[in-house]
């Protein structure tokens, strides 16, 4: 059996939880492998809404290994108050496994991720302020608090001591908080390691005992590709690599550990936060687009910005992560929006066209959208399981993005609910032009 990663080919919100869960059914170990709890994935089964944060998709499988990785960022408060919700809902968290590796947001982080935002004023990256980014940087720093220190006191206290007193002028504001108190951080994460403890493992070796045996490993990361901070829309990005070679730094793997890379993508386009967004639709049909697609953040609640899915930027992801198939998800929301737009093209600050992504922030943060246009329809598609049970605009405008990207098309979602989905034979792609 392979093993899989599975990235998001956009900013973010793909529905990478979905597919996940999806292929987390024939799983034996997935495995979150970056990123902290800035991300969500929301996973429809039934009637129930799981929102999870932290926690790998296939934990609502009972029996599934479920690894957090080295490369994640862990709130020890969000990850033992989402075991506490499954457990109550009946799910079965006894597969945890958290790497001892992995290093821990502190009341510190959230404090100095609020105090930067609002320091930059209009030029805010649009951060969660959830702490993702100082965390990542005291793990730069060689400062960090990781999971392992939670079980022994001595460290644990050593280590806060250690990181406070380079940050004691930026925290100055807060010395009265009583949150960032020494002894207090210190019993209360003392309690968060007690209660985590039957969790916290050696990842790497359980991950490599399952490809050794054959077994199914699915590698799942948070946020997309265009958010990476070395390959995404930068400053406009988040703290980690969510591109796929980022899953063997943050899972403890080689390269040859990976067998496939699937990217997700909406059938249009959406980000949250600031940044570079050339498709964007700041109109009544971008607000259509919101509703009918109910966008709006997992974690934040924040209104997405939305528009017509760009090409372009979806061809640099397959390029960057390698992509060996696409997942398209929510080609429903487009039913009744036509004719439809695709961003084949960008056009320059000063009118020249190109159809490359553009690496100069000068360039790409003036960029605009040039399209093609295709026809849309307005069958209620959302009971479809078969590619060619769609209607054809529908299935014409699966071919170009396949064709266009140069990827195969592996499932396509027609609908929030985990059987909502049309899985496409890779044995015979869609090859013809649309």
């Amino acid at each position: 059996m392979p093993s899989i990663v599975i990235v998001g080919a956009q900013w973010g919100d793909e529905g990478k939880g979905k597919i996940t869960d999806l292929l987390a059914e024939k799983a034996d170990v997935v495995v979150r492998f970056q990123g902290g709890n800035n991300a969500g994935h929301t996973i429809v089964r039934g009637d129930d809404v799981y929102k999870l944060h932290l926690m790998p998709s296939g934990i609502l499988y009972p029996g599934k290994l479920c690894v957090i990785g080295n490369g994640v960022v862990i709130d020890p408060k969000v990850i033992t108050e989402e075991i506490v919700e499954l457990t109550r809902r009946g799910i079965d968290v006894s597969g945890l496994r958290i790497s001892a590796n992995a290093h821990l947001i502190m009341p510190y982080h959230k404090l100095l991720d609020q105090e930067g935002e609002a320091r930059l004023g209009k030029l805010q990256i649009g951060t969660t302020k959830r702490g993702i980014g100082p965390c990542y940087a005291d793990k730069a720093s060689r400062l960090g608090i990781r999971v392992q220190d939670l079980l022994d006191e001595k460290i644990l206290r050593q280590k806060i001591y250690a990181a406070l007193e380079p940050k004691r002028q930026l925290l100055r504001p807060y010395e009265r908080d009583p949150i960032i108190d020494l002894q207090t951080m210190v019993q209360e994460y003392r309690r968060f390691g007690q209660r985590l403890a039957p969790y916290i493992a050696d990842a790497p070796p359980i991950i490599w005992d399952a490809l050794d045996r054959g077994c199914l490993v699915v590698f799942e990361g948070a946020q997309g590709t265009l958010l990476d901070i070395d390959h995404g829309t930068y400053p406009f990005v988040t703290s980690s690599n969510p591109v796929a070679g980022s899953a063997t730094i943050g899972a403890g793997v080689g390269p040859k550990d990976i067998n496939e890379v699937w990217g997700v993508t909406k059938a249009y386009a959406t980000r949250v936060g600031s940044g570079p967004f050339a498709s964007e639709l700041d109109d009544d049909l971008g607000n259509r687009l919101r509703e009918a697609g109910g966008e709006y953040g997992t974690t934040t609640g924040r209104p997405r910005r939305t528009g017509w899915l760009d090409l372009v930027a979806l061809r640099y992801a397959a390029r960057v992560n390698g992509l060996t198939a696409l997942a398209i998800t929510k080609l429903d929301v487009l039913s009744g929006i036509g004719p439809l737009q695709l961003a084949t093209r960008y056009r320059g600050p000063e009118g020249a066209e190109f159809d490359a992504f553009p690496y100069h922030q000068s360039i790409l943060h003036k960029a605009t959208a040039v399209y093609e246009q295709l026809p849309g329809w307005d069958d209620d598609i959302t009971g479809v399981r078969r590619f060619e049970d769609l209607p054809a605009a529908a299935q014409d405008y699966l071919r170009y993005v396949e064709n266009f990207v140069g990827v195969p098309l592996a499932l396509v979602g027609v609908g929030p609910a985990r059987d909502q989905v049309i899985e496409i034979d890779r044995s015979a792609p869609l090859q013809r032009a649309a």
